[in-house]
């Protein structure tokens, strides 16, 4: 159980860093804001990161609790 919760936690982390520059990177491509670093970088941290980080926490939580077949 640890082990999982553990491995959930690393994923969540990698996830928050791919979602906060991929957030972040989307936001400075597609943006017609006046001030599109300040928008990419908040987005990327405060929107994208935690949404991704959750998402990964959960699959990750989700796929390392299956039960293997005996």
């Amino acid at each position: 159980m640890l082990k999982r919760i553990g491995l959930s936690f690393l994923a969540a982390v990698a996830g928050y860093l791919v979602g906060a520059f991929g957030g972040g990177w989307l936001v400075s491509t597609f943006s017609g804001a006046s001030d599109r670093t300040t928008e990419a970088a908040m987005t990327g941290a405060f929107v994208y990161g935690p949404a991704v980080a959750c998402v990964a926490f959960i699959v990750t939580l989700v796929v390392t609790g299956r039960s293997r077949p005996a």
